[in-house]
């Protein structure tokens, strides 16, 4: 079972794929995530047809409490990122990666 997808084993796929120098996939993938985390913090969201939307969202301040201690404490006001998929990704999971 996979656990984890590294940046070096997406460009290495990539790299195989289409044959372009390692150096130009890792800067062309560095820059689409600049593009999509730029956006999402000016916008609040980011929809990307045939997968999903990546939303912003503030989540409200909370006491917490450690369960060990006891403790409480103020758990302060952050942002947070919502994702939704797409009913074409939806449909692409559930069919075992057939269209």
């Amino acid at each position: 079972m996979r656990v984890n997808l590294t940046k070096k084993e997406i460009i290495n796929s990539i790299y195989m794929q289409i044959g372009f120098s390692k150096i130009v996939i890792e800067n062309l993938f560095e820059d689409l995530f600049s593009i999509l985390l730029n956006e999402l913090i000016i916008h609040k969201k980011v929809k990307i047809s045939n997968f999903g939307t990546f939303k912003l969202k503030i989540k409200k301040s909370r006491i917490g409490r450690n369960p060990k201690t006891l403790e409480k404490k103020i758990i302060s006001e952050r942002n947070i990122i919502s994702f939704k998929p797409s009913k074409e990704l939806k449909y692409y999971i559930n069919n075992n990666g057939t269209k």
